[in-house]
């Protein structure tokens, strides 16, 4: 029997929330470059629940996205998600936005491509940094995920093979563009970034063998320390 789950993701400026139902996504919603995400995402929550004709209580389990990305908007997520949880009494389940996202893109490809291919998901962290993974086209990851920082000689080790190829994607793939040069067996794939529809597979997946988290000691993975910026004062 197929789960019905709460999916939320806040990890990007863009935030989006979905309600995945008998298989398949029944209501969503999302707003690009968006500051609002504490504002937004209940709110988001109520209408996607509403939309699909369920009552709260209906839900199997909320699902979040576990990061990494922005240090807020992950904050946001997981906190929403766990008051979610302990208000229902729904166990949680975290699911890795970069996974998600790069096997969501293999599925926009045949088979064949998609099993022959490596896929990179990233995620913008400032400056010449991402955050960024490596999966083949069925989403097994082949490098876990880390803080990069682009230079030339960046996953020269997966690019090297001409037979190799290897598609970037997500809203730190620009970074990597001009740095990397034109190689026959690189790609890199415009318009994709993490959403809430995304995690519908990994987080069913999750529910069936009972992969739930501690919901009171879950935290995000943020893979770097927060560091607050300075706060500007005038005339200086």
């Amino acid at each position: 029997m197929s789960p019905t789950i709460l999916l939320l993701e806040s990890s990007t400026s863009t935030l989006s929330v979905a309600l995945y139902r008998e298989g398949k996504i029944t209501a969503a919603r999302e707003k690009a470059a968006t500051r609002d995400h504490a504002a937004l995402l209940l709110t988001f929550v109520d209408e996607v629940i509403r939309e699909s004709g369920l009552r709260p209580a209906g839900l199997d389990a909320v699902a979040v996205s576990k990061g990494p990305g922005s240090y807020t908007g992950l904050r946001i997520g997981v906190s929403s998600a766990k008051g979610l949880c302990y208000a229902l009494n729904k166990p949680l389940i975290a699911v890795s936005p970069l996974q998600a996202l790069a096997m969501e893109a293999a599925r926009s490809f045949d088979t064949d491509t998609a099993a022959n291919a490596l896929f990179c998901p990233m995620t913008d962290a400032g400056r010449m940094e991402v955050y960024a993974g490596l999966y083949t086209g069925t989403g097994e990851m082949i490098r876990d995920v880390q803080a990069d920082i682009i230079e030339a000689g960046s996953y020269i080790e997966y690019i090297a093979t001409p037979q190799q190829k290897l598609y970037f994607l997500g809203n730190g793939a620009e970074k990597c563009r001009a740095v990397l040069g034109q190689r026959p067996n690189l790609f890199f794939l415009p318009g994709w970034e993490p959403n809430a529809r995304y995690m519908a597979p990994l987080a069913t997946r999750a529910y069936h063998a009972g992969e739930f988290e501690d919901t009171a000691y879950f935290v995000p993975f943020y893979l770097k320390d927060f560091v607050a910026g300075k706060p500007h004062v005038k005339g200086l």
